[in-house]
């Protein structure tokens, strides 16, 4: 044997490539060939599982089987330790209730000879997605002082138990004293819950607590705590109704998550706000009003350091809006911007060449830029102008979706294809990926646009498309990139 196979750090590291490549097998043949190789090789191979069903499985045969709703007899102590050995190796869990359905049964048995101690005593994440609430009484069976992480994501929160997962929500400090992740999804929108989130931010370590999502409305006391926890450094959360939201005070967040019903009154605790590491923002409203948003969030933001640290800004709504992308200049380091809007009841784009102008000169690090859903068919958008504007200062953008007219590619315009006082080196664009969705082509236009895409977008490579008129385009682009392959490959010889 290479001495080297009697590190165990190398052990680990085959068995992680043998995972990688699904070799499983070959990974618990490898456990078995030599004493000193089981334990990395099983600690690799159980620290992560997306189902408890593995390891009700290393239970002989005649105790359970999968789809049995009861164990046909209780383990020994044997058998107890056998199992164990497995469970204590595990450091990720994520039980699917959906494909994965254990009975409570079973889940009773476990909870009572794991009374004495954690059944799983190094988890340190647990992620629990269930739709029916059945696995809500039994968290505390699958948490121990080390699990540091907690998701429970409900496909249907109606179903829940409400008091019972209140009560399981309320004790997740004393389950895990140190939590650093704490992520709630779709619960349902009750007084007992709020209460009892509450309960839990009153209670939980908040020197530790650097993530927290709850995609339901918070009441006040909770706000006051969440707001203003310095070590927070992702956060998600909905507003519902007019809400006053505190002054923040997160100097450590990095990424902010809002979805809201109604009004803009919660901006104002954006207002002074201490924000230093902001670099991400992501808004979805399903307000019927949205306004001018983009001018009310500019205005609490130039009061803060948003603009100089914001990469990423996104905002979707599923209704019809006219925005005012000028209010998006101050934010000038950002990479991706994304704002979705509806055009199924009428194109509201305003998107035009000196728009995108100013956006190109002001935001140059753009890496992704995306507005409105899939561009329609009404004739509006930017033109060859435009493009170019974006290829010659968004020298890194890889992602594009705006409303543009291929109508507008016509030779007679190519000239002016460059703005008269570009200082840019010209550098080719780094556009991979264009969505155009329904934007009409002309007759006989097809070779035309894609001759133009081509020579403003040297890169371009996929063009992601709903009016079939756009395969000729896709193809004749397919075809540029590779002779332009070959041609290169020629000269490389």
């Amino acid at each position: 044997m290479h001495h080297c196979l009697s590190v165990e750090e190398v052990v680990r590291l085959i068995t992680c490539e043998l995972i990688d490549a699904t070799e499983y097998e070959t990974a618990a043949a490898l456990a078995r060939c030599k004493k000193s190789f089981e334990n990395p090789v099983l600690d690799v191979l159980w620290e992560s599982q997306c189902r408890l069903v593995p390891l009700l499985e290393t239970f002989p045969g005649d105790i359970w089987s999968p789809g049995d709703e009861s164990f046909r007899r209780l383990p020994t102590t044997q058998e107890w330790s056998h199992m164990r050995k497995y469970a204590r190796r595990m450091r990720h869990l994520e039980e699917d209730a959906i494909v994965d359905v254990v009975s409570p049964q079973v889940l009773s048995v476990l909870q009572f000879r794991a009374s004495s101690e954690p059944l799983f005593p190094n988890l340190q994440s647990f992620i629990l997605c269930d739709t029916r609430g059945g696995l809500i009484p039994f968290i505390p069976l699958f948490l121990s002082p080390r699990t540091t992480a907690f998701t429970i994501f409900s496909y249907s929160g109606a179903n829940l138990p409400r008091a019972v997962t209140a009560s399981m929500i309320a004790a997740l400090p004393t389950l895990c004293p140190n939590l650093q992740r704490i992520r709630l999804y779709h619960l349902p929108t009750d007084p007992i819950i709020a209460a009892a989130v509450s309960e839990l931010l009153f209670t939980t370590n908040l020197k530790t607590l650097s993530d927290f999502h709850a995609n339901f409305p918070l009441v006040e006391e909770a706000r006051e705590v969440i707001y203003k926890l310095p070590g927070l450094r992702r956060f998600q959360t909905r507003i519902s109704g007019p809400t006053t939201v505190p002054t923040m005070v997160l100097p450590n967040l990095v990424r902010l998550e809002i979805e809201y019903d109604c009004g803009h009154d919660w901006l104002q605790g954006f207002r002074g706000a201490s924000l230093g590491k902001l670099a991400s923002v992501w808004i979805n409203t399903k307000s019927d009003s949205i306004g001018d948003f983009l001018k009310a969030f500019e205005c609490v933001a130039l009061t803060t350091s948003i603009p100089a640290t914001l990469l990423t800004f996104r905002l979707h709504t599923v209704r019809e809006w006219r925005p005012n992308y000028h209010h998006l200049l101050p934010f000038t380091q950002l990479e991706t911007l994304v704002i979705h809007f509806s055009c199924k009841l009428g194109c509201p784009s305003t998107i035009d060449d000196d728009t995108i102008v100013h956006l190109a000169r002001a935001i140059p690090n753009l890496t992704t830029l995306q507005f409105g859903l899939r561009p329609c068919r009404t004739a509006a958008g930017v033109t060859p102008k435009g493009l170019s504007a974006l290829a010659l200062y968004c020298l890194h953008l890889s992602e594009l979706r705006i409303h543009f007219r291929a109508a507008s590619f016509d030779p007679p315009t190519m000239p002016g294809f460059i703005p008269s006082d570009c200082t840019v080196p010209r550098e080719v664009c780094a556009l991979t990926n264009l969505d155009v969705g329904d934007i009409p082509i002309p007759d006989k236009f097809a070779l035309m646009v894609a001759l133009t895409l081509t020579r403003i977008f040297p890169c371009l490579k996929w063009i992601d498309y709903s009016d079939g008129r756009w395969r000729e385009v896709a193809m004749a682009i397919g075809i540029s990139n590779e002779l332009a392959d070959y041609s290169r490959q020629r000269a490389a010889l």
